[in-house]
């Protein structure tokens, strides 16, 4: 059977959008409400405009779960435009309900369609991380379904990246991180006063702070000194900064002197920066499986 596949994924991989019309990458919008008005991420307004929507909001901006009459919604234009293959690759799981939701459209749509069994399938990722951590992963699926490789094929090369992707990122600050509540890891973080900055990750899904580093200057350099050590040789690698030009300007020239010109400089999008903030700054990249 010849395959058509279609690619999906949410808003919080942060693909930029230049890159996802080019590819035809179809993106769900997670829906965010501030000061009690709800929008849809990259619909509404840049990440750029949401950072001054975040720093000067009196509550705290909250993200809802993609529910599954949206899901469902896509597959039936799936199964109409004569698609063989849908590959989806979420948010992290253990940070939305989403991936779940994706699969309880799945099981609606064969109620729905059970001759829909033979001709089209499903293969729902959880990329078990945020941001480009798994929109990487996805823009290299896309390249792959124009270069012919099968379903199965892409369905393997995204998980093979999701499963040895590292998010290296630093928040300057965690007051918006203890205020959402949602990078445990943040919680129980002491030594702001001391002006430690905690160098955060995501290990089976969970945020767990790596080290501490002492002030802003120390951050790039202990960056570098990381990846160094764990970075697979000649793979692609993104940096991702919110609202701190300077420090995203030289981690970008350190991180070139070292590893080659970055893959993708980008900002990082609205759900991520209600719960890590806007100052901040992160490398992304595929690393030796421990």
């Amino acid at each position: 059977m010849n395959e058509k596949i279609k690619l999906l994924t949410d808003s919080c991989c942060d693909i930029p959008a230049e890159i996802a019309g080019e590819y035809g990458i179809e993106i769900l919008s997670f829906p965010i409400t501030v000061e009690g008005k709800e929008y849809r991420e990259r619909i509404d307004f840049s990440a750029e405009e949401f950072y001054e929507m975040l720093t000067n909001a009196t509550q705290v901006p909250t993200h809802a779960q993609l529910i599954p009459i949206e899901f469902e919604d896509l597959y039936e234009a799936a199964y109409r435009d004569g698609y063989t293959d849908v590959i989806y690759v979420s948010i992290n799981a253990k940070g939305s309900s989403t991936f779940d939701n994706s699969n309880v459209a799945v099981n609606n749509f064969y109620e729905a369609h059970p001759e829909a069994k033979d001709t089209i399938r499903f293969h729902l990722i959880n990329s078990g991380c945020y941001t480009m951590g798994y929109g990487m992963a996805v823009i290299e699926a896309a390249k792959k379904i124009r270069r012919g490789l099968t379903a199965k094929e892409i369905v393997g090369s995204i998980r093979d990246w999701v499963e040895n992707v590292r998010i290296l990122f630093v928040p300057l600050t965690l007051d918006f991180a203890k205020k959402s509540g949602r990078i445990s890891a943040a919680a129980g973080f002491v030594g702001e006063l001391l002006g430690l900055k905690p160098i955060i990750t995501f290990q089976d899904g969970d945020s767990v702070i790596l080290e501490k580093v002492r002030g802003e200057k120390s951050v790039i350099p202990r960056l570098m000194q990381m990846v160094a050590a764990d970075k697979i040789p000649g793979t692609p690698y993104s940096i991702v900064h919110g609202m701190q030009p300077q420090l995203t300007n030289e981690l970008i020239a350190e991180a070139e002197k070292k590893f080659g010109r970055a893959e993708y400089v980008y900002p990082l999008g609205p759900v991520v920066a209600i719960n890590a903030g806007p100052n901040v700054v992160g490398i992304i990249y595929k690393a030796h499986h421990e």
